[in-house]
């Protein structure tokens, strides 16, 4: 079975009690989300008793027996090696924030139809109704075996650490948060391009991060272990340093391996001679900060839909500008990488996505921009078809490298 970008909406069905007009009559995403933005297709037909026969019974009990006997063969003769789990409980829904799981269906409908769009990777919406940790790992490993992949979505810091941790070390297949791995993965190329623009290596940089949540936490280790110069994170109380009695288990990890220049106080003080703004957080940065930054500074404003510093502001003082924003150049959007990651580790069959696939795939996407690189072009569009291909090659080649790949 594959999941199939389709709209079966009915035209004559208003979807409204009591014959009131219909929302979708004068909102065109209302009219686009009628009946869902995904369905169901068999990859096989069945048009006869014959075909019915193989597809199902008695036909079917042969390669269950098969499996039964030899469990790998379930990647070859299911969809299992082909299809991920997008999972969320609701509570970080992009800017909405605790909605709850059915209000999620819309986004997490989206983001199977972009694993299909950009990975051909088929995706299967789960919104659950819990929050508790316990139960939500309980209830993705008891899913685990008709997936070949779990990508968690949109729940909220700090649980999604421990969800995701607990996963990894119970499931054989790859689990990835993407709020904080693929905004990690797509920043860093981005910034390994604005540095190549700029004639420098992210060895000689000091980026500020503004947020401590997922992406943030993510950003900041992805810079670490690509090499950054220094990277402080700030949270609403400041930079996170080992000095704050206030810290989270997380965000007393985050201080043990960022900050190295010891800066304690406001984001705005830390941005003073920093070469890299990078929001992830919301909020409004002063233009005093934005301009006491380092001169040829960049800036990635990624809070959506307003970005922490705006672009105009932004290109008095910075040599390169990227927000979250699709109406901006430099789009720092995670679909330029989560549909290769699982394409890449899919393809060969890996047991998890390590950190050398994620810098894997980081390099690679940086790549494509190639000699085209300019301030206004340090990462490509989601709509460019090298995209997918060089993250998934990259990625997959990283798996065998690191000793995950089984195929």
């Amino acid at each position: 079975m594959a999941a199939e970008i389709v709209n079966p909406r009915s035209d004559s069905d208003t979807g409204q009690d009591g014959g009131a007009e219909p929302l979708d009559s004068f909102d065109p995403a209302f009219a686009l989300h009628r009946g869902g933005k995904m369905a169901v297709q068999a990859t096989v037909p069945v048009r006869d008793k014959d075909d019915l026969s193989l597809a199902y019974t008695p036909g079917v009990a042969k390669v269950c027996s098969a499996i039964a006997e030899q469990p790998d063969l379930v990647h070859d003769y299911t969809w299992k090696s082909s299809v991920v789990a997008v999972v969320t409980d609701g509570t970080a829904v992009l800017g909405l924030g605790d909605i709850g799981p059915e209000a999620s269906l819309p986004v997490m409908e989206g983001k199977a139809i972009l694993f299909k769009q950009f990975g051909g990777v088929d995706a299967v919406p789960l919104a659950l109704a819990c929050t508790d940790a316990d139960e939500i790992i309980e209830t993705v490993v008891r899913l685990a075996p008709s997936f070949g992949g779990v990508n968690l979505e949109d729940i909220s810091a700090p649980r999604c650490f421990e969800i995701e941790r607990r996963l990894q070390e119970r499931l054989d297949i790859p689990v990835f948060h993407d709020d904080q791995h693929g905004t990690a993965v797509v920043t860093l190329a981005a910034l390994r391009n604005a540095a190549r623009l700029s004639g420098r290596a992210i060895g000689d940089l000091r980026a500020v991060i503004s947020g401590a949540g997922a992406a943030g936490v993510a950003i900041a280790k992805m810079l670490v272990e690509a090499g950054i110069g220094d990277v402080a994170v700030a949270d609403r109380r400041g930079v996170v340093s080992a000095d704050r009695d206030d810290l989270t288990s997380v965000k007393r990890e985050l201080a043990g391996f960022t900050n190295k220049a010891g800066l304690s106080g406001s984001l705005e003080s830390a941005l003073a001679g920093a070469d890299v703004f990078i929001g992830v957080s919301g909020g409004t940065v002063p233009e005093s900060a934005v301009a006491s930054m380092a001169e040829g500074a960049f800036v990635f404003a990624m809070a959506n839909p307003d970005p922490e510093v705006h672009p105009e502001i932004a290109h008095k003082y910075a040599a390169v500008v990227a927000t979250g924003r699709s109406d901006f150049p430099n789009q720092i959007n995670n679909v330029l990488a989560f549909p290769g990651i699982f394409a890449g580790a899919l393809q060969v069959r890996a047991s998890r996505i390590t950190e050398g696939m994620k810098i894997a795939a980081a390099e690679a996407l940086a790549s494509v921009v190639g000699d085209d690189l300019a301030a206004d072009y340090v990462i490509p569009s989601p709509f460019d078809e090298r995209v997918a291909p060089a993250v998934t090659a990259a990625v997959a080649a990283a798996a065998r490298a690191e000793g995950v790949a089984r195929r």
